[in-house]
């Protein structure tokens, strides 16, 4: 469901659009939001709901684990995108699950003309870092409909 409204968002944001997400802000394109729902440490795995605006998206990037890893996106509230290298990018909406493997190159990130959050979960593993490369390009990312 597409969401312009910053107001309207917050509404059907359930989970909250937390603070400016600075520390990962190098790898995005556009302004992004992210709300901690546990804490490293206290919990084997981290869940966070991160919020983009209108046409933010994240680099290409890929989840690395000698063992395990990967990660799981519980799409929550307003209408994204997500793509693999070399494949047709998904549309994301309340509900969409997207599981990504270790080692899978890709992105997600808002549409241009709405609002969007997803639930993030770092599924545990060993030895789990993220690779980001190269920014989503205006060009590849205004060719998707």
């Amino acid at each position: 469901m597409k969401i312009m409204n910053a107001e309207e968002f917050d509404k059907q944001n359930c989970f909250g659009k937390g603070q400016e997400n600075t520390f990962f802000a190098q790898y995005f394109v556009g302004d992004s939001f992210l709300n901690p729902l546990t804490m490293p440490g206290e919990y084997p795995m981290f869940l966070a709901n991160v919020t983009f605006e209108p046409g933010c998206r994240n680099n290409w990037h890929i989840h690395q684990a000698t063992k395990g890893g990967g990660q799981i996106l519980l799409c929550t509230a307003g209408s994204g995108w997500y793509q693999e290298d070399g494949k047709e990018a998904v549309s994301l909406e309340p509900g969409t699950v997207i599981k990504i493997s270790v080692g899978v190159k890709h992105w997600h990130g808002a549409k241009a003309d709405s609002w969007f959050s997803h639930i993030a979960i770092e599924v545990p593993g060993e030895d789990c870092k993220n690779e980001w490369c190269e920014p989503v390009t205006d060009e590849e990312y205004n060719k998707l409909k």
